[in-house]
């Protein structure tokens, strides 16, 4: 019999916030965490603008050795599993830690290290390249080191489907836990990818907007938008088997209870032009939640300003959902922390989360020009105050990969 599977905790480091009560009020008051590159020098860049984690000083979290040995995608990993475990309050007393799995993920992984030490090897030689290196930059190592932080002896792993890898570490948790392969999972996503190549690499194959008005840099479902603005941070949800948490008297969030998975098979940066891969995705999830497309009261859209995205998910959207399109509350929270990549579906996940918990859809800021390309009712520039039973969140990655997932309010 299938399990059902339940949110006991969550975690974040944001542009605007470093907490999980930080970051939801930051999108309660419509902030936005988007401002000028400070983490190299953009003199020779197009690009001007990202939304950084401010103000972040390793050394406030992580001593000098452990600072040196992790990359600042794997910090962010840590800092937000060990407030989503501290607050879900699991321990070796009240959990099999052998069931205790860790899914985190990165869309890139480590490229400031790989930047770093391959300036070593082309100006110092191959001997200069640290030892380091390799655990430092590949991917799964976020995983692998919140695994060893907390304790963590179930299964460990990271799924790399680009902006969508967050997304589809949740849905593919959400069944193992539900399948009864691990009692609770340590899931979501983490990305640093504010670094010379990456910025350079987005501009380059014109994904970025090279907007310098921070207001108007993500303007999500906006006519004037002009691509995406580079996020960073990690979002990570602890997912647990009810009966589970109700034994060790956890407090529950949410209930999640549908992931649906599709892919464009299309083009490696662009979506499939009639959004047929995205719709197929929230169809299998409402599916597998066995609810109606009219029980869902909010949509956090992948919406990450990019002409074709925004006009896609929109055609994605009103087919998967048909009349019920009409009702539905959908904005994009990417005006606040511009686009995380593979932590995206992370922080948008604690996101549909806070707004089923406290009754409040958070709006897309920054909105000033309709596009009738986009009509849909995305909840311009300030949040409503709605009982949420049903939220899904989206997301989109390259390569085609598309995943959505849908939390209920509990009902015992």
């Amino acid at each position: 019999m299938d399990r059902r599977v339940v949110v006991t905790g969550m975690g974040a480091i944001t542009p605007i916030g470093r907490n999980v009560e930080e970051f939801w009020e930051g999108l309660k008051q419509g902030r936005c965490g988007i401002d000028e590159i400070t983490l190299f020098d953009t003199t020779d860049y197009k690009v001007k603008l990202a939304a950084e984690v401010k103000g972040y000083d390793q050394e406030e979290y992580f001593d000098k050795k452990s600072a040196k040995r992790l990359d600042r995608f794997t910090q962010f990993a840590i800092i937000a599993a060990k407030e989503a475990i501290k607050n879900s309050g699991i321990n070796e007393e009240n959990t099999n830690m052998e069931r205790l799995g860790v899914v985190v993920s990165s869309g890139i992984g480590g490229l400031s290290t790989i930047e770093e030490q391959n300036k070593n090897l082309l100006q110092k030689g191959p001997d200069r390249v640290s030892p380091m290196y390799i655990p430092m930059c590949i991917g799964n190592m976020a995983a692998g080191n919140v695994a060893i932080e907390i304790g963590a002896k179930g299964e460990s792993f990271s799924i790399v489907t680009a902006c969508a890898s967050a997304t589809h570490s949740i849905g593919e948790s959400y069944r193992m836990i539900k399948h009864g392969y691990q009692d609770a999972i340590v899931v979501g996503g983490t990305e640093a990818s504010i670094t010379p190549t990456g910025i350079a690499g987005f501009t380059n194959i014109k994904a970025l907007s090279q907007e310098t008005d921070k207001q108007r840099a993500s303007i999500p479902f906006d006519k004037d938008r002009s691509g995406f603005v580079m996020g960073e941070g990690a979002g990570i949800i602890i997912l647990e088997e009810y009966e589970h948490a109700k034994k060790r008297n956890a407090k529950i969030y949410a209930e999640i209870v549908g992931y649906g998975a599709s892919s464009d098979a299309y083009h490696v940066t662009s979506p499939s032009p009639d959004g047929e891969g995205g719709k197929r995705a929230m169809e299998n999830a409402i599916q597998d939640a066995q609810i109606l497309p009219q029980d869902i009261t909010y949509i956090n859209a992948h919406g990450t300003s990019t002409h074709l995205n925004d006009m896609c998910e929109t055609m994605a959207i009103k087919s998967a959902l048909k009349d019920a399109s009409k009702n539905v509350m959908v904005s994009s929270t990417k005006g606040n922390t511009g686009h995380l990549l593979g932590a995206a579906g992370g922080i948008e996940a604690i996101a549909c989360i806070k707004a089923i918990q406290d009754g409040y859809v958070p709006a897309t800021i920054g909105y000033k020009i309709k596009d009738e390309e986009c009509d849909l009712d995305i909840v311009p520039n300030i949040g409503r105050n709605v009982d949420v039973k049903y939220a899904m969140s989206n997301s989109l990655g390259f390569g085609g990969h598309n995943s959505s997932i849908i939390f209920k309010k509990l009902e015992d």
